[in-house]
């Protein structure tokens, strides 16, 4: 489960930026449909996140913490996306995600006990 999930969200990330460049590049198309893909994954990762935290015996309240970032940067993904579409400012919106970003690896990675690198 922990896999499925590291996998959403690296996928997710990938096709983040992907979208980001094909509408600098013009491709509207491209972007709506790539857009729509990283809406089912975001569907994906919360399911999967869901998954993992009924799998706990006890949950603690880092790993709520860490759902709620993870839900935070899922919304960032989407808020800029939006914004870059319609040609407005992104730059509070880059802000928050660079630090929503660091917060959920490091919760995910190094605070919490189920992490991949501990299974």
């Amino acid at each position: 489960m922990i896999h499925g999930h590291v996998t959403a969200w690296v996928l997710a990330l990938i096709l983040f930026f992907v979208a980001l460049s094909l509408n600098k590049s013009g491709k509207a198309k491209g972007f709506k449909i790539v857009q729509m893909i990283l809406r089912v994954l975001y569907l994906l990762i919360i399911a999967t996140g869901i998954g993992l935290l009924f799998t706990l015996y006890k949950i603690d309240v880092w790993y709520i913490l860490k759902a709620v970032v993870g839900l935070w940067v899922i919304g960032l993904f989407e808020m800029i996306l939006s914004r870059v579409a319609k040609n407005r400012s992104t730059s509070v919106f880059w802000i928050q995600f660079i630090i929503a970003f660091l917060l959920v690896l490091y919760l995910g990675f190094v605070k919490l006990p189920m992490s991949i690198f501990n299974v």
